[in-house]
């Protein structure tokens, strides 16, 4: 298979992707589509990417439904155990290897053909997830795929090592990796029959960089460069500046995406508003090892038993305004909604379950519909002892990057914890001391969430959650 004619020479791709979106999709595709009235708009399945859920893919389908696209065409798979093996041969309670990934991808996509009565399947994927698609479709699964979509996946590792870790699923001297990308003979990475493109950052990929600080090796040579993610034989496009997430979640990556699979630009990449909004998602808690001393082990298994209210806010002070608008104990599924919510207001969502701290999750207005808005109970840790109240702002689909972005958080410019250089911190954490309940405001480059101060002493925690 040979790559797109238009973006295959890498100064064009990076020169192009610079340029205005307007411009930029007018020249981008050369390769002819398989396409007709019943397959124009295909379904798409999304994977996530390590210790990630279902719900980082809300804006990217929000953009698809706003360019048209059918919303029960568009599917995001929810792992229940998110996480790697630290050896993938080696069993490891919590977590998955990459074949039962590759088996709960299967079972997916199956059940998505089923559903919608196709043929194939579009398949995106952030980071890990592209792991599992890649191994899906080397396995059997090529037939069921016409275009297969990597964001930032590590696709030769996050580091090279041939004498340590060769059974780690991030390691580019892997059994693995390597028998993924020698698959296809000399010059070829990918396995025949979909379409395959790969987008990665120029620089700004925490996981893609020739220097090990973000993977724990600060100062060692990781054998891998900038253009890791890249695959021979495929399309591969440069996103100027985004970080590791943003390859996937991002309006630039929505875009290259949507021109990949229609051969066509997007209409725009905003979000279009609703003029009704129904909210419902799952809440998860925490798995094993919850040692808030050493961190807890993350899982998106449903919460039984926990309770959800959910508040609309003063856009302005984070108060009330009024009484709950749902208030629900969930079942074994943990799912919670449906919420008929407006598209320009702001809510207080609260998560409150034996064993956690009573979380409350402010977030932005939510423009549009979703059923994957995920909820996790969180847990105060042995360093939160003594404060008045603890507040985490967080950026789920994205990195905080400086001097890139605008990060203000209770005053504090920039937010604290972050340092300048390559994005790779989504939270900022903020331990401040007792006092009268008052707001907490946090910007992101003129985007702001504001918040209330709930107490620690009471073991409560606040979270507010850019989309």
């Amino acid at each position: 298979m040979k790559p797109d004619c238009k973006l295959h020479d890498p100064r064009r791709r990076q020169l192009m992707l610079a340029a205005p979106l307007g411009t930029l999709f007018l020249t981008a595709a050369c390769t002819p589509m398989r396409q007709s009235a019943t397959d124009s708009k295909p379904p798409i399945v999304f994977v996530h990417g390590n210790g990630d859920t279902a719900a980082l893919w809300i804006t990217t389908l929000w953009r698809f439904e706003s360019n048209g696209w059918p919303r029960d065409r568009l599917h995001a798979i929810h792992l229940p155990y998110p996480l790697a093996r630290s050896l993938d041969g080696t069993a490891q309670a919590g977590r998955t290897s990459t074949a039962e990934h590759r088996a709960f991808l299967a079972a997916e996509v199956d059940k998505v053909l089923a559903a919608t009565g196709s043929t194939q399947v579009v398949l995106f994927a952030n980071s890990r997830g592209g792991n599992a698609i890649r191994s899906y479709i080397l396995n059997g699964g090529a037939a069921k795929v016409s275009h297969a979509i990597l964001g930032g996946t590590p696709n030769h590792g996050v580091r090279v090592d041939a004498a340590n870790g060769r059974d780690n699923e991030f390691n580019g001297a892997s059994d693995f990796l390597t028998g993924l990308n020698n698959q296809g003979g000399p010059g070829i990475e990918i396995t025949p029959g979909p379409r395959w493109l790969t987008l990665r950052s120029d620089n700004n990929d925490k996981f893609a960089q020739p220097e090990g600080t973000w993977i724990g090796a600060p100062g060692k040579a990781t054998g891998v460069g900038h253009d890791g993610p890249e695959l021979k034989g495929a399309t591969n496009v440069v996103l100027p500046g985004v970080d590791h997430r943003e390859t996937s979640f991002s309006p630039q990556a929505f875009a290259a995406a949507y021109q990949f699979i229609t051969g066509h630009a997007p209409r725009h990449t905003d979000i279009t508003p609703e003029p009704a909004v129904v909210l419902s998602g799952q809440v998860s808690g925490l798995g094993l090892n919850n040692n808030p001393a050493t961190g807890a082990f993350v899982n998106n298994l449903p919460l039984a038993g926990a309770t959800v209210e959910v508040f609309e806010t003063d856009p302005a002070t984070g108060l009330r305004l009024g009484p709950a608008r749902l208030r629900q104990t969930l079942g074994a599924d943990g799912r919670w909604g449906p919420l008929n919510a407006r598209p320009q207001a702001t809510y207080e969502f609260v998560v409150s379950a034996a064993g956690y701290a009573t979380t409350h999750v402010y977030r932005e207005p939510f423009p549009r519909s979703s059923n994957i808005v995920h909820l996790r109970a969180e847990l105060l840790t042995a360093a939160d002892a003594g404060a008045g109240s603890v507040l985490v702002f967080t950026r789920p689909r994205g990195y905080f990057g400086l001097p890139r972005d605008q990060i203000v958080f209770d005053g504090a410019n920039p937010a604290p914890g972050l340092k300048p250089g390559v994005a790779g911190l989504s939270v900022s954490r903020i331990r401040v001391a007792a006092s009268p309940e008052r707001a907490v405001e946090a910007s992101f480059n003129g985007r702001s969430i504001v918040a209330r101060n709930w107490p620690a002493a009471n073991n409560h925690l606040v979270l507010l959650e850019l989309h």
